[in-house]
């Protein structure tokens, strides 16, 4: 066994000695980023195959939700009205802004989604069911040993040791050991081909990730930069509590820039 503190050894790193040519990757994390399909890229791109659980329901047409937890109010967008955090973070979570910021996102994007096509498969928790997360590397030979790393909390350029984050510490252990990585292994395997725990979402992914990179018309950015800037608002609003003119908001600047 050993520790990867993601200070003096990264997580990622240890992963691209691992990926050799023809190796099978098995990850089971909350969420998925481009920024870390492009850390890995050569190697993903070296793999006879990618298969990502998402470890709660994410893509799922009526995702299990905290009762207490209100509904957001996304009635103008058209496209994903009850997209997620989990679901945003393909595009960069709030603690890879500076890889953001280098307007590469649409070009990573389109490769990411060509990979996808080409190589992975995502499946998603379907009910409440707690599971572990996990990444494992199942070699194909063995010149390669199979490698286990866990805990694993998102496949994000932050977990993988690249930017930094907000968590005290980002310690994982890697298990290399043939008894141990043949427990984890075998537990992915049987998890994946259980259709009663897991349903497939990779055309949903796929649609997903494309409209990072598709050309938006002029209507959906309106659309978006209303729901930005009145999300919070509308979320008080119901049949019974309507706007108050009285407030003024139809004298705001933004109210006479945006509604015509």
């Amino acid at each position: 066994m050993k520790l990867i503190d993601n200070i003096n050894d990264l997580l990622g790193d240890d992963i691209k000695q691992s990926v050799q040519p023809g190796a099978r990757l098995k990850i089971a994390a909350s969420c998925f980023s481009i920024y870390a399909y492009e850390a890995l890229k050569r190697e993903l791109e070296s793999v006879e195959s990618f298969e990502f659980i998402f470890t709660s329901p994410t893509f799922m047409p009526e995702e299990v939700t905290d009762a207490a937890k209100k509904e957001r109010r996304e009635f103008h967008i058209p496209k994903s009205p009850s997209e997620t955090q989990k679901e945003r973070c393909f595009y960069g979570t709030e603690f890879e802004v500076r890889l953001k910021n280098k307007l590469t996102q649409r070009a990573i994007a389109r490769e990411c989604a060509d990979w996808m096509r080409r190589k992975a498969k995502f499946r998603s928790n379907s009910g409440g069911a707690p599971m572990q997360q996990f990444a494992a590397v199942q070699a194909t030979g063995p010149a390669a040993p199979n490698a286990v790393y866990m805990p694993l909390h998102g496949f994000t350029a932050v977990d993988l040791g690249y930017q930094r984050g907000n968590a005290v510490s980002n310690i994982v252990n890697k298990f290399d050991e043939p008894a141990n990585t043949g427990v984890f292994l075998s537990l992915f395997d049987q998890i994946w081909a259980d259709p009663d725990k897991l349903t497939d979402v990779t055309n949903l992914v796929c649609e997903h990730i494309a409209s990072v990179y598709q050309e938006n018309s002029p209507e959906r950015i309106y659309f978006l930069m209303l729901y930005n800037i009145f999300n919070e608002f509308l979320e008080d609003l119901n049949e019974d509590v309507l706007p108050n003119d009285r407030t003024g908001y139809l004298d705001t600047l933004v109210w006479q820039k945006l509604f015509n």
